[in-house]
């Protein structure tokens, strides 16, 4: 069997095609191969995860499942602390 030939043939007036361009070559020779095939891999991995994430938040949501935690209320400031402040602003 064949192997497939694939050319990659950045762009360099395109940002993203100059970022590509300076990341592949910084992989050593005889590992291009190796790291085009992970990037690939790793897209398709990290677009599953997110359908997968978003499915399951969905659900979460639709059933009432999460719900926010009540902030409590601040309380007022003492008027111990009100006092000694006001002391400090007097003495300054």
């Amino acid at each position: 069997m064949k192997r497939p030939v694939f050319s990659f043939r950045p762009n360099m007036d395109i940002a993203e095609h100059r970022q590509a361009w300076e990341l592949l070559s910084h992989v050593p020779e005889g590992q291009k191969n190796q790291y085009l095939v992970q990037a690939i891999l790793r897209v398709q991995e990290r677009g599953y995860l997110e359908k997968v994430i978003r499915k399951t938040v969905r659900e979460e949501l639709k059933s009432g499942g999460m719900t926010c935690p009540e902030v409590p209320v601040a309380d007022t400031i003492p008027d111990q602390m009100l006092d000694f402040l006001s002391k400090l602003d007097d003495s300054i």
